[in-house]
Formats: structure tokens, sequence, C-alpha cells
């Protein structure tokens, strides 16, 4: 029993640890894809595509055979008495007579089919139906677009805290090495208190920006989650680091492609849009067409004065119709002319912001274009940079701990140093993001 007790708890232990929830490993490739399928915005934008579809066939439905059945039943708690001259039954002159016609209780039941022939309104609506679903799967690529390029930015700020937070701890610890050298140095009488304070002054601030990186990346994790649709926190692991993605995202290529807004996502939505004010025109005019509709109904009703419609010998009276609804409009005192010419400068206005878009699209190519390749030389410029500044923060810590610089001339190089790598940092960033908004626009990543 002793040896059963920690084998036990061990077993238990091992549940324990084998249920929780490991990391999700990702790359971005792998990452965008996840989110395209557990975004809760594209499980949205799904389903609106799933909506649109059912919305088409219930439009097809309404001209189809319609069948509709009913069942009656009354029960004539006190009967109407109507009154007759009593000489019909062979009573005296002036005198009247009560009566009650029909039985205390009655059940019909009856089965209708209406069959549409011909409405214009029916013929638009169709046509609608089938826009309708186009716009619902173009606003679906849009919010794929926008979900891909909002994983990216995501992604990469979590990059970017975690190689903030490295170099931080780097220069943190040679700060730690050159505040300890020069306090012995000072304890020694051979330097000044003042340096020893310059290099405190800056491990503090260095220290106090870690901290807020620390704080920035947890953030960063979360907004990561709920970008690709997992719980705020859920953990998961980044395959990728910052500077490969730069170098994959340089692709100079991209700068030379066609500038075509028709083929953008958001030029094909305000041609949707151009498209659903034509119909909704054409639905205004058929409104002017006669409409032509069909029915035949069949049905059997009973009477009695007491509850025998479920017995055998209870008679039932059958009856059917058939009939045919023509319906013209003749004089509307001018309300569908007033509905047509509203319908006209609506799809005036679909076209003047379906140019403006166009107009709007080929400028913002223009601008991502021109975003994308500063980022590239920007990027190229701050490498450069950044080996300059390591080089001068070398050379100062040389001449200071030689004796023949000063602190304040170290602490303006360390700075300028530490500048220097978070600005090569956020370059790296802004190739990563200025390629996937140039992608974005182009509409080149998602085709469906």
């Amino acid at each position: 029993m002793k040896k059963a007790i920690p084998l036990l708890i061990g077993f238990i232990i091992f549940q324990i640890g084998f249920s929780q929830e490991q990391p999700i490993s990702l790359s971005l490739e792998e990452a965008i894809d996840y989110a395209l399928e557990h975004n809760r915005t594209a499980i949205n934008a799904t389903r609106d595509i799933e909506a649109a579809e059912q919305q088409k066939w219930e439009t097809t439905a309404t001209g189809l055979p319609q069948i509709s059945a009913s069942l009656d039943y009354q029960n004539n708690l006190k009967q109407q008495v109507q009154v007759v001259p009593a000489e019909f039954f062979g009573g005296q002159p002036g005198e009247f007579s009560e009566i009650i016609f029909g039985t205390k209780q009655s059940m019909t039941g009856f089965a209708t089919l209406n069959q549409k022939i011909f409405d214009g309104s029916y013929i638009v609506g169709l046509q609608s139906a089938k826009v309708f679903l186009e716009i619902s799967k173009n606003a679906k690529v849009k919010t794929d677009l926008e979900i891909r390029k909002a994983v990216i930015e995501a992604y990469g700020n979590v990059l970017l805290a975690e190689e903030s937070i490295k170099i931080f701890e780097r220069n943190i610890e040679v700060l730690d090495k050159n505040l300890f050298e020069t306090q012995k140095i000072y304890e020694n009488g051979l330097g000044e208190e003042e340096s020893v304070e310059q290099l405190q002054i800056t491990l503090s601030g260095v220290k106090s920006n870690l901290n807020n990186v620390q704080r920035l990346k947890t953030l960063a994790y979360q907004m990561l989650n709920i970008t690709l649709g997992l719980d705020i926190y859920n953990a998961i692991v980044l395959k990728d680091n910052l500077e490969t993605l730069t170098d994959q995202n340089i692709t100079l290529s991209m700068l030379e492609s066609e500038n075509n807004p028709e083929s953008t996502i958001d030029y094909l939505i305000a041609k949707n849009d151009k498209t659903s004010k034509e119909l909704l025109l054409k639905l205004e005019k058929s409104k002017a067409l006669p409409t032509l509709n069909a029915f035949i109904n069949g049905g059997y009703s009973a009477y009695a004065d007491e509850f025998t419609f479920t017995k055998k010998s209870q008679d039932w009276f059958g009856s059917s119709v058939f009939g045919i609804s023509l319906n013209i409009p003749i004089f509307s005192s001018g309300m569908r002319n007033a509905s047509t010419q509203r319908a006209k400068i609506n799809l005036e206005k679909a076209k003047t912001e379906l140019t403006e878009t166009e107009q709007r699209i080929k400028l913002e190519i223009a601008s991502a274009k021109n975003d994308y390749q500063f980022a590239i030389e920007d990027y190229e410029n701050k490498k450069q940079n950044l080996a300059l500044a390591e080089r001068i923060e070398t050379k100062n810590q040389t001449k200071f701990f030689e004796g023949i610089g000063s602190s304040f001339e170290l602490r303006q190089a360390q700075t300028q140093l530490y500048t220097a790598q978070q600005e090569l940092l956020q370059a790296m960033l802004d190739v990563v993001n200025s390629k996937a908004a140039l992608e974005t626009v182009l509409n080149t990543p998602i085709n469906n």
C-alpha cells in the first residue's frame, strides 16, 4: 500500500502535466493560414456567404409553386337568430317567426396551390440575389486580406518586442560591467564620481525601457492571439525571427507591378454597389408592369350540431376553386415615378463613387509602393548607422577606460547606439508591414 501511494501521486502529476494545453508553434505563413480559418471575423464572413446562398434560394423559391393547407373548426356558442315573415310558414301576415340558419358546429379543411405566372419584381429579385452573393464573397476576400495584414503586423510586433528585450538585456550586461569597473576606478581615487553617476543614469534608463518592453510583449502576444482567433492567454511560440522575415520580404519586383485598380477588391466592391443600384432602378421600373398569378384550391366541409366530425358516418362536402389574378398598375399619383427618379439618382451616385474609388486606389497603390521602397532604403541605411554607432561606442569605451575620454562622451555614444539599435528593429518591421500593405492594396496574396 505504501508503494502504491507514490505511484498514484506520480500518475496524477503526469496526467495534470499532460492535460495542460501545449503551446502552438507557428511560422508567419502558418499563423496567417490559422487565422484565415479560426479568426472570428473570418468565420462570420464565411457565414455571411452561407446566408447569402440561402437568401438566393429563398428568392428563387418565391416564384415556385407554394402549397398551403388550413383546417378550421367553429363552434357557435350562441347562434344568431334571424326573423322572417310568419306567413312563409302558414302564420298570420304581419307577424314574424324566429329562425336559425346553419348548424351549431362546422369544420373545413382546404389546401391551396399558388403560382406566379409573371412578376417583373421577381425577375429583378433573382438577379439581385446573385449580386448579393457576389457581394458577400467579395466581402470575404476583403476580410481575409485585412486579417492577413493584421496577423503580419501582430506577429511582427511580438518579434519586435522579443528582439528589443534581447538587446536591452545585452546592453544592461555591458553597462553593469562598465559600472562595476568605473566604481572600482573611482574607489581607488583614479576617477571622478560623475563618471559613475553618468553610467548609473544610463543603466537606469535602459532598465526602465526593458521593463516597459516586457509589458508590451505580453500585450503583443495577446493581440496576436485575438487576431488568430485564440484565447488571449493561449501560449504560442513563433518560429520566425525578425531579420529572416525582413530579408524574405524584400521583393523589388513588386515595385514594378502593374497598377490595375480594376483587379483590386475595393474596386470590385464598388462595382458591386453600382450593379445593385442598377437592379434597384430596374425594380422600381418593374413596379409599373402587370402581375399575373394563378391559384387552385380544394377541400371538404362538414356541419353538425354535435361534434361528430371524427365519425365515419359524418357527411363531408367537397369543393374546389381555380382562379387567375391580373393586377394592372394604372395611376399612383406620381409615387412610382418619384421612386424611379430616386433610384436613378442613387445609380448616378454609385457611378461617381466607382470613379472616385478607381482614382483613390491608384493613389493608394502609388503611395504603398513609395512607402515600401522607402522602408527598404531606410532599412539599409539603419544597418549602416548601427555599424557606425557600434564602432563609435567601442572607441569611446576604450578612450574612457584609458582616461582620455569623458563619461559624458561615452554616455552620448551609448545613447546613440541604443537609438540605432531600436531604429534598425523598427526599420525591419516597417519593411514587413509596408510589403503587407502593398500586397493588400494590390489584392495579390488571396485569390478567390
